[in-house]
């Protein structure tokens, strides 16, 4: 018991020491991995359109 006890306060410690982003940190973040996620979704795009027509040209 004296184990888990200690475990404990060893969390809420380290509870403790957590730096949280700020609101506005978040907000960048997630607009950069939108921004990011549509850019690579449209590079795949891309390059799967341009393999597509090769093969259908080539077959």
């Amino acid at each position: 018991m004296k184990k888990l006890l200690d475990f404990i306060k060893a969390v809420r410690a380290e509870w403790f020491k957590i730096v949280w982003p700020s609101r506005a940190e978040v907000i960048r973040a997630t607009i950069m991995i939108l921004v990011f996620s549509a850019l690579a979704a449209l590079f795949f795009f891309i390059i799967d359109s341009v393999l597509n027509a090769i093969v259908g040209w080539i077959f």
